[in-house]
């Protein structure tokens, strides 16, 4: 699939360099392969080169007469970019630095500091320090603000440079001055950089009986942070170990092959995922391959609609198998497949590939996944900046390619019988919200009671 794509991506640009008045200009500056201006047009494609020399015009007009001067490689990029955002939300080109960030993110570890910020008045406020990072031993607190970065202030920065200059390479030093409420004068702390891990996998035990799991995306780490955390529970539960909840909500997803894990480590056998794509010999099937982790305990997924993509493909998976029950609301409907493509230069694009299908062969693309058991998190519809669910994003996919619904799995059977019984909303006098107090979480007290009605050692019936 990714030799196709850049083969097809390279013949666009070698018959564009081709078609307009620039197009010596282009392959000097962009190291493009000139071909003959026949070879295009043998193709037979007339309209598709009359849109190629309308290109070139444009790009000529732009360079010669646009009222200042244009870098070349930012407007490529930008028609590059522009080309692949107006087919879908998720298609989009990454140019040198974009890819590398998106790598770190992917990879889940970098060299830098170990806090998460925000911007705040034009300064940095730090949300929290991971623990165990230079940041947490040089002091680093909750609430901080970071007025300058080895001397030098950060305002006038956007968020995305000051996070660039606190990450560097593991053994450099850096100087924060922070200003701390309650202290009358700056600080200044010199840490030095360490290699730090993104902690996507959050784990603590809910009474002694039941694990609590929380994944807050799907990169390199996830499936073994995942383990890790199921064994440490394990050790502490030991024999009173009654079930886990598994959290995904707000999980925007990330990596297909540690979704297809993480599925793997809670169902014996049979289908995870399937990928259709353009070409059938492109499509994919991911199976089980054996030996759930918990030896079937009771598991319960929680899931909103901020569960998007690998998310989903974890909670679409274990309720077709019957293997969880899905509490809260539904999904956020991503149900594509985007493959990233290197291209010279050191960018890349990410491009929709596919769309992917639970195992009953449901598509989820701007449907998402409805749960078991509907829970809402507060009594109040929550007000919304954008687009609430994958349906509102201009130019989504449309649903295409699943199972009619009349020929879903039909409703499930094997929810205990108190799952009627749970409330959709909290009751009035329910307490605000605070996230290190868990008995807060009307969502998740919900989950412990299901899981807690759940009968130990045995399959939910299919």
């Amino acid at each position: 699939m990714k030799l196709r794509t850049g083969l097809l991506l390279g013949a666009v640009f070698a018959a564009g360099v081709l078609a307009g008045p620039t197009s010596a200009i282009m392959a000097e500056r962009f190291g493009f392969h000139l071909l003959p201006v026949a070879w295009a047009q043998d193709t037979g494609h007339s309209e598709t080169y009359r849109l190629l020399t309308l290109f070139g015009d444009v790009f000529d007009r732009v360079r010669a007469e646009y009222v200042e001067p244009v870098n070349d490689k930012d407007v490529i990029e930008n028609a590059i970019n522009g080309m692949l955002t107006g087919l879908d939300p998720h298609s989009n080109y990454m140019n040198a630095k974009t890819f590398r960030d998106m790598q770190v993110q992917t990879r889940g570890e970098f060299g830098g500091l170990g806090i998460e910020v925000t911007q705040d008045n034009g300064f940095i406020k730090v949300i929290t320090p991971i623990d165990d990072t230079p940041a947490s031993r040089a002091g680093v607190k909750s609430g901080d603000l970071i007025l300058a970065l080895d001397g030098q202030s950060v305002q006038g920065l956007s968020l995305n440079d000051a996070v660039d200059r606190m990450r560097g390479p593991p053994n450099s030093k850096i100087k924060l001055t922070i200003k701390r409420q309650g202290v009358d004068n700056p600080l200044d702390l010199s840490l030095t950089r360490e290699v730090i891990r993104i902690q996507v996998v959050k784990s603590h035990m809910e009474g002694n009986d039941i694990g609590y799991i929380r994944l807050t995306s799907f990169n390199e780490q996830t499936d073994s942070g995942l383990r890790k955390a199921f064994a440490q529970i394990k050790a502490e539960a030991g024999d009173h170990l009654h079930g886990i909840v598994l959290d995904l909500r707000n999980n925007p997803g990330g990596l297909l092959d540690q979704a297809v894990a993480v599925g793997d480590d809670f169902i014996n056998e049979g289908e995870i995922v399937s990928t259709r794509a353009r070409h059938p010999e492109d499509s994919q099937r991911w199976d089980a391959k054996g030996g759930d982790i918990t030896n079937n305990l009771p598991v319960v997924v929680l899931i909103n609609g901020g569960s998007a993509s690998a998310s989903e493909i974890v909670a679409g998976a274990l309720q077709d198998h019957r293997r969880a029950i899905l509490v809260g609301t539904r999904s956020f409907g991503k149900g594509s497949v985007q493959t990233v493509i290197p291209l010279p230069g050191n960018g890349a694009m990410r491009l929709t590939t596919a769309r992917y299908y639970t195992p009953s062969g449901r598509s989820i693309q701007g449907l998402g996944i409805v749960p078991d058991v509907e829970v809402h998190e507060t009594r109040t519809e929550q007000p919304h900046f954008g687009p609430e669910r994958e349906a509102d994003l201009k130019g989504a996919l449309r649903n295409t390619g699943g199972v009619p619904a009349t020929d879903a799995p039909p409703p499930r059977t094997d929810l205990p019988p108190m799952a009627r019984d749970v409330p959709k909303l909290p009751p009035e006098n329910w307490p605000a919200y605070d996230a290190t107090k868990t008995d807060t979480d009307f969502q998740l007290q919900q989950a412990l009671a299901v899981v807690r009605a759940m009968p130990v050692g045995k399959r939910a019936a299919r």
